[in-house]
């Protein structure tokens, strides 16, 4: 079935057209397999402390059988809600070991958020770190839960440096606000209750819900999309595959080491560097809040690294302060940009600093999450998001769901393969909504394909922006700007305008304070035909962002 796949010729050797989606029967095969042959390796470094295999493959155990000593069963949902701590990583593979379905919640919600998503999965417990605690609070009366295991960030960093770290978290940053729940239990005692207990196995296959990942989608109300075990076993191995050429030159008496910047309760993390790095042995760095860059920065410096997965705006954060030269980046193998579009501003500034290229790729929360990805060995800024990875296909469509056959023409992206989802968590609606007849999963975003299979995002549908009847591309503003001198970021939205429907409005944070609004202009004037150039230009000293670093456009649009 290659002979619509002209993308395959672009593949560098030894990556295969595809990958055996059922080379394992669940990802609890996978990590046993891993516990077993790596077990005296490091699998997680935080705060100085290291976490081996053995001890995940223990923990993760004992969790897994506490777990079911509460009457859950097999299919029961269990809410996660952590960031970057040792704990999220066993707590995922016990709610996995014990036939349990992972939900990921971010942390930074609010308690509307928190309940939405509970009641929404029907999650009977929740884990979560003690700093959130006071969320959980305002909402939980409202929702199926009724188990909480309550995590410190000290927890697993042993008694003095745990209880320092504690310490510090409540008393000294006070990052814990006063809250009461009756009967929780905290995650040591769990642990130490689940360590004298049996775990009961299950035989867990590919079809069985492995994760709920809730996701906007394409439109409307957060909705969770179902991973099962083949789907997010099909994207490790895919990835694997794909970052092999690479990966493959680290030398053989060095570990395999990802920075794990983002957060584990987003997919891209949750695939790239979690699972992966446990399919192949590898050590994850483990950094809990990604926004402060002088800490990122003074814990990379103590690590060497192969792999480091990010956002536009992070790789931007990064290589921008003063401290980035403190950290060795000669072992690098890849970068890996998702999430959003990587500029070409911020690819030629990481390229310059670390000799390693921003990989970017494509993907999202409903196929677990790559699709896409630029070939890990070029250099150069492609300005794309590459070629669909082994065995997937994709294509465009337009309106009306005809395939969009001529070369350079717009239309929706769809994506077809063993890594997209199964449907919206009880939401046959809008599951029919986003699947096509012949089986592919509708993006959502509008793009190109050229010649050679290569994929351009000319933007999301609900960010075009339309100029006197002229479709016009944030990504493609951003991108101009990014490259004008004195741009730290920038963003571009449509706002309404009684002679042109929309007008297009530039929000800018500068990276020299001297920077004008004339000189903006002056750069679009130069590299964007009149309709695209912005007609408003708004100084900030940040941009809205999602906790994994995405700019909030519609936040933009509505501050208007």
């Amino acid at each position: 079935m290659n002979e619509n796949r002209i993308w395959l010729k672009n593949y560098p050797e030894g990556v295969p057209a595809d990958i055996n989606p059922d080379q394992y029967r669940s990802l609890v095969e996978l990590m046993e397999e891993s516990f077993n042959r790596y077990a005296d390796r490091t699998a997680y470094s935080f705060m100085g402390k290291s976490v081996t295999y053995a001890q995940t493959d223990r923990e993760s155990r004992a969790m897994a059988a506490y777990l079911q000593s509460l009457g859950l069963q097999r299919g029961d949902r269990v809410a996660v809600m952590m960031p970057n701590v040792p704990q999220y990583p066993v707590v995922v593979a016990g709610i996995l070991r014990a036939g349990m379905v992972v939900v990921n919640v971010n942390p930074l919600y609010t308690a509307r958020e928190l309940e939405h998503q509970l009641k929404d999965s029907g999650a009977r417990a929740i884990i979560i770190i003690e700093n959130f605690a006071a969320t959980l609070q305002k909402c939980i009366a409202q929702t199926s839960v009724e188990h909480v295991v309550l995590a410190a960030m000290g927890d697993r960093l042993g008694m003095l440096k745990g209880a320092v770290v504690n310490h510090v978290v409540r008393k000294v940053k006070a990052l814990v606000p006063p809250f009461e729940l009756p009967g929780a239990v905290r995650y040591n005692d769990a642990l130490a209750k689940g360590c004298k207990l049996t775990l009961q196995p299950h035989d867990i296959g590919p079809d069985d819900i492995a994760v709920l990942q809730y996701t906007g989608g394409t439109t409307g109300v957060s909705k969770g999309a179902v991973l099962l075990h083949r789907n997010v076993i099909a994207n490790v191995l895919q990835s694997e595959a794909w970052n092999d050429p690479v990966m493959k030159e680290i030398p053989a008496n060095e570990q395999p080491t990802a920075v794990c910047a983002l957060p584990l309760y987003h997919i891209f993390a949750f695939t790239v560097n979690m699972m992966l790095f446990m399919r192949v042995g590898g050590k994850n760095i483990l950094i809990p809040n990604p926004r402060d860059f002088p800490a990122v920065l003074k814990e990379l410096s103590k690590h060497t690294f192969h792999s480091f997965p990010a956002v536009n705006t992070l790789f931007n954060g990064l290589a921008n302060h003063p401290d980035f030269g403190k950290v060795n980046w000669s072992n690098l193998k890849i970068s890996l940009g998702g999430g959003m579009a990587v500029t070409q501003s911020v690819a030629k500034l990481w390229l310059e600093k670390t000799g390693c290229p921003i990989t970017e790729g494509y993907g999202l929360s409903e196929t677990s999450p790559s699709a896409c990805c630029n070939v890990p060995t070029n250099k150069s800024f492609t300005g794309t998001i590459g070629v669909p990875i082994p065995s997937t296909w994709m294509k465009l469509i337009d309106d009306d769901g005809r395939d969009v056959t001529e070369l350079g023409q717009a239309g929706e992206i769809v994506i077809k393969g063993p890594q997209v989802m199964a449907g919206y968590w009880q939401r046959p609606d809008e599951t029919a909504r986003v699947m096509t007849p012949d089986g592919y999963f509708k993006s959502g975003d509008i793009g190109t394909m050229d010649a050679n299979g290569y994929f351009k995002i000319v933007d999301r549908k609900k960010d075009m922006i339309l100029v006197s009847g002229f479709n016009v591309y944030p990504n493609e503003i951003e991108d101009v700007v990014s490259s004008c001198p004195g741009v730290l970021e920038c963003a571009a939205v449509g706002v309404p305008d009684d002679r042109m429907g929309e007008a297009v409005k530039l929000v800018v944070v500068r990276k020299d304070p001297a920077l004008t609004e004339e000189a903006v202009l002056a750069h679009c004037r130069q590299n964007l035909t009149a309709y695209k150039q912005p007609r408003i230009v708004e100084f900030r000293t940040e941009l809205p962002k999602t906790p994994v670093g995405k700019i909030l456009r519609r936040e933009l649009r509505a501050s208007n």
